[in-house]
């Protein structure tokens, strides 16, 4: 009871909210950016079980803004690394971990018995997934996102008469057109802030009390210090939660993509390995697949800028059996950019492993 005293003061909350609290079974679906305040906020609460599902293991790159995680974890799979820091915040939390990926065939099995969904998975596959697994479950997923200095939250419930994640985004955007974290970059305390919006929704939703977003998306500009309450709506048209539905499983063609991917097999060579070709054959075919501002800020002789949105619009320039070496900010857009190739029929095109952070890493020239 001292422990949640200062909760259990809350006519609100009250003593039988603290129980209710003790008695939730959450899923968390990434321990990352998003997944560090809002799993910390859960325990400290008195959440009484949390399940954990992630991947992944402790990178440098990571603690500028997962904080859930510390230096002495790196190498180590983040959710040993959570599971140590939750259980000096609740001792007694009931902790379910899982290493490994989201995917439609474990979503059933992982989400059996929870109350609701907190997702701070980075990539659409998983939101896809679940937003599916929640509506079939008819339990709200609690929703965010971050890039650069903006933030979205919302709750998705058609269970409670709001939307889906689908309403919002009935497709799956085209690769690469929306840049990930590790490309465009992001503020370390802003997904703070969204993760422990995050937070706050799960426990007023277990709890019962005041009124959770369902059907309003709380958008957050962090430079400007400018909130904004966005209504979203049900899509009459929803493949998903409409009368109109044609999705009957986890198993489809957005969720699918979570654990099907399909560029396995893309050839790729070091930083290193690029600057000696270079050096043999200044006249290769490099393409930068980066932004406009990133390549004027820096560039590797003799590349070609060919923003990944605009790749499709110059098939023409290259032949299908000519060598063609890709790059981009860490290597994501251009593998990518070497899978739709590969789709066109394009055989000889090479990713360059870590892309132009590797090789400023490596101290190589530049342009």
């Amino acid at each position: 009871m001292e422990r949640w005293s200062r909760q259990t003061i809350l006519p609100e909350l009250g003593v039988a909210g603290q129980q209710r609290l003790l008695r939730a079974k959450v899923l968390c679906i990434g321990t990352g950016a998003l997944g560090s305040p809002a799993t910390m906020y859960l325990a400290a609460a008195g959440v009484g079980t949390l399940v954990i599902v992630d991947p992944d293991l402790v990178e440098s790159s990571n603690l500028q803004r997962q904080i859930l995680h510390g230096e002495s974890y790196r190498g180590l799979p983040k959710v040993e690394s959570a599971a140590q820091r939750l259980r000096d915040l609740h001792p007694d939390i009931r902790l379910e971990l899982h290493a490994c990926r989201f995917t439609p065939d474990n979503a059933e099995s992982l989400s059996e018995g929870c109350d609701l969904i907190v997702d701070g998975s980075d990539n659409f596959p998983t939101r896809f997934l679940t937003n599916d697994i929640a509506y079939f479950r008819k339990i709200p997923l609690v929703h965010a996102a971050v890039q650069r200095f903006e933030g979205q939250m919302t709750v998705f419930a058609p269970h409670r008469g709001g939307p889906c994640y689908r309403c919002l985004l009935p497709t799956m955007p085209a690769p690469g057109s929306i840049p990930n974290c590790a490309e465009s970059g992001v503020m370390g305390a802003l997904p703070g802030v969204m993760g422990s919006l995050q937070a706050m929704e799960a426990l007023k939703l277990i709890a019962g009390i005041g009124q959770p977003a369902i059907g309003k998306m709380l958008y957050y500009h962090s430079l400007t210090n400018h909130f904004r309450q966005i209504q979203l709506h049900p899509d009459p048209a929803c493949r998903l939660c409409s009368s109109h539905a044609d999705i009957t499983s986890v198993h489809n063609s957005e969720t699918l993509q979570s654990s099907t991917c399909t560029m396995n097999h893309i050839p790729s060579i070091t930083v290193q390995e690029l600057y000696q070709k270079l050096s043999a054959n200044p006249g290769l075919c490099l393409v930068d697949v980066r932004e406009p501002q990133e390549h004027a800020d820096a560039a590797i002789q003799g590349s070609t800028l060919v923003p990944l949105a605009t790749v499709p619009d110059h098939l023409h320039d290259w032949s299908p059996d000519q060598e063609i070496f890709i790059h981009c900010k860490a290597g994501g857009r251009s593998a990518r950019a070497c899978d739709f190739l590969q789709q066109q029929g394009f055989t000889k095109v090479t990713n360059i492993t870590g892309g132009m952070d590797a090789w400023i890493a490596a101290g190589l020239p530049l342009a």
